[in-house]
């Protein structure tokens, strides 16, 4: 974990209902860029640097600031419902059965999971994610795909926060996700190493159930072994060409169900009238991940742009 008190931010584990912290300095990021993970953690149970009750410390994203964040869709019923949602057919491109999609998301954007969440400045449609993210501990490239899961230290619980207004014209530009997936990132509450999780295996496949929330009210249930793609496909994809390093975070995309614009059912976005709200708490829950609980605030009042420089010899339809 990684976590605050009025000594400062220190990474530690949990024990219980404590956390028992390491030295001043010591980050997640240092530790698997070392490949010192194990050995902190025997030292943080043996001799910790301190001990704190969890109540009494604010739990910070695992990774505040990862060397980076791609997010796939793995989930290809999850596309077919925001198809659905959008008045489109749910038959899918070959192409997203020939590689496991992803993009870069802002590894800027990292919130802990409990922190307030503000709506994305300008959204009137902001929507959750239920995901989970693999976190690189050991480095590579152009892995192959019956070794790449090797590269995984550990999960962690994600919630991709999305303003689904601003995806629209994201989609409309054609140049991939910008702000519709600009504004926070929520990691947490814990680094869970993937020897922890091996009693959660079925046919080596991770078959943990996820869930997800609004307040109180559960909006899906599912397993992470229902991914299309498997995370070792993911990772040897994401590898090909291109260096992954200590720390990198690589999420599965959204469980079927997990977002409200698969809820939406009448193709009328912008009459839907469960788009989040400043009050609205939102957990998601993955066993043996633990939950994460965070509640949306007002988001920042936008400044309008100046326009189009050459307004003579802009080309753009009104």
């Amino acid at each position: 974990m990684t976590y605050e008190s009025e000594a400062g931010r220190r990474t530690g584990i949990l024990d219980g209902d404590n956390v028992r912290g390491l030295r001043p300095g010591v980050s997640l990021v240092s530790l698997l860029e070392a490949g010192a993970l194990a050995e902190a953690g025997d030292s943080a149970r043996r001799t910790p640097h301190e001990v704190r009750p969890l109540a009494e410390v604010r739990l910070l994203a695992p990774l505040p600031r990862p060397p980076s964040v791609r997010d796939g869709l793995c989930f290809l019923d999850h596309l077919r419902g925001c198809y659905r949602a959008l008045g489109r057919s749910e038959q899918l491109h070959p192409a997203w059965c020939e590689v496991p999609a992803f993009y870069f998301t802002n590894a800027a954007a990292v919130v802990g999971p409990h922190d307030d969440v503000p709506v994305a400045p300008g959204s009137r449609m902001f929507d959750l994610e239920l995901e989970v993210a693999a976190v690189i501990g050991r480095g590579g490239r152009d892995l192959p795909p019956a070794t790449a899961e090797r590269h995984i230290v550990g999960y962690t619980l994600l919630n991709d926060w999305t303003a689904r207004d601003h995806q629209l014209r994201d989609l409309a530009l054609g140049l991939g996700m910008g702000k519709s997936k600009d504004s926070a990132l929520t990691l947490g509450p814990a680094l869970v190493t993937a020897d922890e999780l091996d009693e959660h295996r079925e046919d080596g496949r991770l078959a943990l159930e996820l869930s997800a929330t609004v307040n109180g009210e559960e909006l899906t249930r599912g397993t992470l072994d229902r991914m299309d793609w498997t995370f070792a496909d993911l990772v040897a994809y994401v590898s090909r060409g291109a260096d992954l390093v200590p720390g990198d975070v690589i999420g599965s995309g959204t469980v079927p169900g997990g977002c409200l614009l698969e809820h939406v059912g009448t193709g009328d976005l912008a009459g839907f009238g469960r788009w989040l709200r400043p009050g609205d708490v939102v957990e998601l829950r993955g066993q043996g991940l633990g939950e994460t609980r965070q509640t949306v605030v007002p988001g920042a009042e936008v400044a309008p742009l100046t326009g189009i420089a050459n307004r003579e010899e802009r080309r753009c339809v009104n």
